[in-house]
């Protein structure tokens, strides 16, 4: 019986592979930091076909066009002669007569070296781009080394990593030859290829188990700074508080988590933060952080990736399910699949003990002074719907400030409804038991699901005011209920470049302050003529030094209003930085702000919903 049972298993491994696509990419003969791909194709049944790269990626909201960072692309026969085509646009290339098609072969540049000139196109958010660095580090985010053929998404893909041999790959994936040449992985599809990302570097890795799961963490620190193993004790105690959170929402049983750390001779790169997969995270931070904020880093914005595990990576929409790489139709959802994750990765923090109530009540204070930064009058259904156009993209960001902030306060609402018996996380357990990985729900029917699956049609009033509505959502009404007020006070005067000084990062390369392109310029800064792409190189003079930066911050608290004051920039201009010397009165920039703070004498039924909301207990 066994040697019946392995001749059958070989033979259907001949069959797989006959019917796959081949993918080989090749990290052994790098050249000039490009990685050749070869892609090999089964017969061809349709005389006319399109090859594409995506235009955007499932958990992202942004037109990226990863086609643009491949050169040299050949369609060949099976006697290697080369077959005409066209090039439609950056991602896409149009065959007549593929039947004799075999293979594809190109080069693949990384988007890292390209983060920092946004001259030509928006920068690609680094965990979800590529790093190739000879003999140090390739992150592989598949989606932009891999294409697919319309129509073959279904087909299985066998995906080969020739690589170094003292190289280790981290990744969910289970690699199914023995060589020390070569890594061999097989994908049911092409959406299960762009669910797969790969870090290759020489080895720094732990494995071990956490709430009954199988974890690897794979960490590239370029300066050896860190290694893998000083995260462990951090990431254990997160992750088994998360999955004590989910219960039985999270089936998981290995993940993969891939932290590159940013800095020295590497690639200037400013989009920190992760992406999530089913079975992994790509994570991307600066490696001068202390260690005690990348611990803190890894609980907030790891936990938020895992939260994606149960949604929408398990429960979605058909527009997530059936996506449309080279053309994507998104979904009216975000404040679901982002605030929703968002809001979990703070609820279980106060819920399962890492954080105190003050500082959880700290989180969605800053939350609610951030979102409004934003249109609170825009339906985040329209916006959601909508996030690649221009008119809607630079409102994405609040997903994570007030989709968090619309979520807690559904939590609130169904808690009040239900006498503390239901929540946002029960809501969303009996959603999942509905639909799942394999069944999408019907987008516009969303609301009348929640309906379902809670019993209470208030739901259907909530979201149409402040989710599919123009209504804002009135925050302290909803915090009053669950014993927590709101106090307004002035801020004394501040001199910054942005609004919100919290919002400011440092570039090492060049020792400048740098600010994300979302956040919104002082007044002082407008009337200077200041870009919010422009670096910050020097304050009258007071160049930066970030072992000193009190200093430079000290210095700021003593302009005066009306003050003279020289700011040094740096300006891209085309391939280079022009040093700028912009000059200006000083504007000090008062703010109102609101204060979060529990009530001291709360009333019984105020006290008995905020045990309940706090603790997650009925």
């Amino acid at each position: 019986m066994k040697k019946i049972a392995l001749t059958l298993g070989v033979l259907a491994a001949v069959l797989v592979n006959a019917q796959s696509i081949k993918t080989t990419i090749d990290l052994v003969n790098v050249k000039d930091d490009k990685v050749a791909v070869t892609m090999e194709f089964p017969k061809m049944k349709s005389g006319d076909v399109k090859f594409h790269f995506p235009k955007t990626v499932p958990g992202t909201y942004s037109v990226d066009d990863y086609g643009r960072f491949i050169e040299g692309i050949k369609f060949l026969d099976n006697k290697g002669k080369e077959l005409t085509y066209t090039k439609v646009n950056d991602n896409t290339y149009s065959l007549k007569n593929a039947q004799n098609l075999n293979k594809i072969t190109y080069l693949v540049n990384d988007s890292f070296d390209d983060e920092m000139d946004t001259s030509k196109h928006k920068a690609v958010f680094s965990p979800s781009g590529t790093d190739i660095e000879e003999g140090k580090i390739y992150l592989i985010n598949t989606h932009g080394f891999v294409g697919y053929i319309d129509n073959m998404q279904d087909v299985p893909y066998q995906l080969v990593i020739q690589k170094p041999a003292n190289f280790y790959g981290t990744t969910a994936l289970v690699d199914q030859d023995k060589s020390d040449a070569t890594d061999t992985y097989t994908l049911a599809n092409y959406a299960k290829v762009t669910d797969s990302p790969l870090m290759y570097t020489k080895p720094d890795y732990i494995t071990f188990n956490a709430g009954g799961m199988d974890l690897v963490l794979g960490v590239y620190s370029p300066s050896g700074k860190y290694k893998a193993a000083d995260f462990k004790e951090n990431l254990e105690k997160m992750v088994v508080a998360q999955k004590k959170f989910l219960g039985d929402m999270n089936t998981n049983k290995k993940y993969a988590i891939m932290l590159y750390l940013s800095g020295g001779e590497g690639p200037q790169i400013k989009g920190f933060g992760a992406l999530e997969h089913h079975e992994s995270t790509s994570v991307v931070l600066p490696e001068m952080m202390p260690k005690e904020a990348i611990d803190k880093t890894i609980t907030d914005v790891v936990s938020h990736e895992f939260f994606h595990t149960v949604n929408p990576l398990k429960t979605h929409s058909e527009e997530i399910h059936y996506f449309d790489y080279a053309d994507p139709k998104m979904s009216q959802h975000l404040w679901m699949y982002e605030g929703g994750t968002e809001y979990f990765a703070n609820l279980f923090q106060i819920q399962e003990g890492l954080i105190s109530k003050d500082e959880f009540l700290h989180r969605i204070n800053e939350k609610i002074t951030n979102s409004k930064n934003y249109d609170d009058t825009m339906p985040f259904t329209v916006m959601s719907k909508n996030v690649l156009k221009d008119e809607y993209k630079d409102q994405y960001r609040n997903v994570y400030e007030k989709g968090a902030l619309l979520t807690m306060c559904l939590d609130i609402e169904l808690r009040k409804l239900s006498n503390g018996e239901m929540g946002y996380r029960d809501m969303i357990r009996k959603l999942s038991q509905r639909f799942g990985e394999n069944k999408p729900f019907k987008d516009d029917k969303l609301i009348d699901e929640l309906v379902t699956v809670t019993g209470y049609p208030q739901v259907k009033d909530f979201y149409n005011k402040y989710i599919a509505g123009n209504q804002p959502t009135p925050y302290a009404e909803y915090l009053n209920m669950v014993g927590v007020e709101a106090k307004k006070q002035e801020t004394p005067p501040i001199f910054w470049f942005i609004k919100d000084p919290n919002q400011t990062g440092y570039n090492d390369k060049n020792n400048t302050f740098v600010f994300d392109e979302s956040s919104a310029l002082s007044p002082f800064a407008k009337s200077i003529g200041f870009k919010i792409t422009d670096e910050i190189v020097a304050l009258d003079g007071k160049t930066i030094d970030i072992q000193k930066v009190q200093e430079f911050i000290g210095y700021t608290k003593t302009i005066k209003e009306g003050q003279n004051v020289t700011v040094t920039i740096l300006r891209k201009n085309g391939d280079k930085m022009d040093k700028i010397d912009l000059k200006g009165k000083a504007i000090l920039d008062k703010m109102t702000v609101e204060t979060l703070q529990y009530k001291a004498n709360p009333g019984p039924a105020e006290q008995k919903l905020q045990n309940q909301w706090l603790t997650g207990k009925k």
